[in-house]
């Protein structure tokens, strides 16, 4: 596609690292969700096109309709058929479009979020949360480019037993950033779910990770909007079950979830760091099929 001026300025690393990281982040993050929900046509048609200048912004999968607001064009839905969901009943599908980012192998307790830059699990999940069902399992971390489809999905049929709310900072999420600042996930806004495969009854971890101007999270089987202004509670218990591929929620704007599997799953073919994936593809499966 043909590259913007201003995607030309964004792709010096110092320069973009200063514009989006060194400002306000908290502030920035709470007039974006301010200002996406006022109510009027023309400014949203108006900031969409601001939009674009920045993004490859494609909306021709979502249904033709008028926007209301620019917070409905962040949220915006897609025709199911356009997000097909991997027919396997014993791998997980990728809960969201995204552009892969760290991925494989957790090193005992150790996560990488790029090289040279680890992480601990529990610094991750909050000090409350047992992390012993991941140490030595794998994870993979789906970055959503803010001109994505926003909505996550669940990647095999399971149910939620848990969710850990940690409040935190709103650094951007971008691979400039990752290379730059040390435990950034673990630094930023997120949510902890802790979710069990209906199949066999395996822990699989889903954590969305906020970022900068990503004002809110929803999660459909919760009454609260999560967002840099809550405070609590923290550890909020849940009793939800979906079916794969069925809608968790959603970021008002781009952001990272990164998903957790225990010990004997993989990666599917295709996964690696860069790799463009949507909603419903393959993303991680049982290391030996199980038996039929």
């Amino acid at each position: 596609m043909k590259t913007s001026l201003l995607q030309k300025i964004l792709a010096q690393e110092d320069l973009n690292f200063l514009l989006t990281n060194r400002v306000p982040r908290i502030a920035l993050t709470r007039f974006m969700g301010w200002y996406s929900q006022i109510r009027s046509p023309l400014l949203a048609r108006l900031s969409i096109a601001v939009w674009r200048c920045f993004t490859d912004l494609d909306l021709s999968e979502s249904p033709p309709q008028r926007y209301g607001s620019l917070h409905d064009c962040f949220t915006r839905p897609i025709r199911p058929e356009a997000r097909p969901v991997d027919a396997d009943p014993d791998g997980l599908c990728s809960p969201s479009d995204a552009i892969v980012g760290a991925c494989g192998a957790v090193e005992g307790t150790r996560v990488f979020q790029a090289k040279g830059y680890p992480y601990e699990l529990a610094e991750l999940f909050g000090p409350n949360q047992d992390t012993t069902p991941f140490h030595d399992g794998v994870f993979v971390t789906l970055r959503l480019t803010s001109a994505m489809y926003h909505r996550f999905h669940a990647p095999q049929d399971l149910s939620v037993e848990h969710v850990t709310y940690l409040s935190g900072d709103t650094w951007n999420v971008n691979p400039i950033a990752l290379q730059r600042v040390e435990k950034l996930f673990c630094r930023n806004e997120r949510a902890v779910l802790n979710t069990r495969l209906a199949r066999t009854g395996e822990p699989i971890a889903i954590v969305p990770v906020a970022a900068i101007l990503v004002a809110s999270l929803r999660l459909h089987f919760l009454d609260t909007l999560l967002h840099v202004r809550y405070r609590g509670p923290n550890e909020i218990p849940v009793q939800a079950s979906f079916r794969k591929g069925e809608e968790m929620g959603w970021f008002q704007h781009g952001s990272t979830i990164i998903v957790f599997a225990p010990r004997g799953w993989t990666l599917c073919e295709g996964i690696a760091n860069g790799a463009r994936i949507r909603m419903g593809q393959p993303l991680l499966r049982p290391a030996v099929p199980p038996a039929r």
